[in-house]
């Protein structure tokens, strides 16, 4: 059985209640608060400007996946809302390589902030935020997508990442 075929219902899940960017600001931001308190520079040699661009290229990536995933939803009219029905479900652009381009946009978005203010103690909780992602919200996506005929069959063809 597919992961989306066994979700839960939204309404039981008090996790989904902040939206999904926020939860990658907020892991962004402890990692930037310890960063503070305890701070760690990724400097080896004077790479930081090594980093920095990297950072750039990254973040830039991130947010125009992002940005692209969804215009393509705002084009089809359906919502970014986990656990609202979809009005339509999207498959060109992006969506052809993953099934998650919009929160793959947010990971790369969160590694280039990290590389652009070198900063490496948010690079620990991005993990979590992933992990928050794939566990919780994703599969109430999914099992709401379940509506699609054309789903099932998406799925087989289309990875939930890469």
């Amino acid at each position: 059985m597919a992961d989306w075929e066994t979700a839960r219902d939204p309404a039981e899940s008090p996790f989904l209640h902040m939206p999904v960017p926020w939860v990658f600001v907020a892991s962004y931001l402890l990692g930037a608060a310890l960063q503070l308190l305890a701070p760690a520079r990724l400097n080896p040699a004077g790479a930081s400007v090594a980093i920095r661009i990297a950072g750039c290229a990254l973040f830039l990536a991130g947010a125009g996946l992002a940005a692209w995933a969804l215009l393509l939803f705002r084009n089809a009219a359906t919502t970014t809302v986990p656990g609202e029905p979809a009005r339509q479900l999207v498959t060109r652009g992006p969506y052809r390589l993953t099934r998650n381009p919009m929160y793959l946009g947010l990971v790369l978005a969160y590694l280039g902030e990290a590389g652009l203010l070198v900063q490496p103690w948010p690079l620990l909780f991005l993990p979590l935020a992933v992990a928050y992602v794939n566990w919780f919200v994703i599969p109430v996506e999914e099992a709401t997508l379940g509506q699609f005929e054309e789903f099932r069959n998406y799925c087989a063809t289309v990875r939930r990442w890469l």
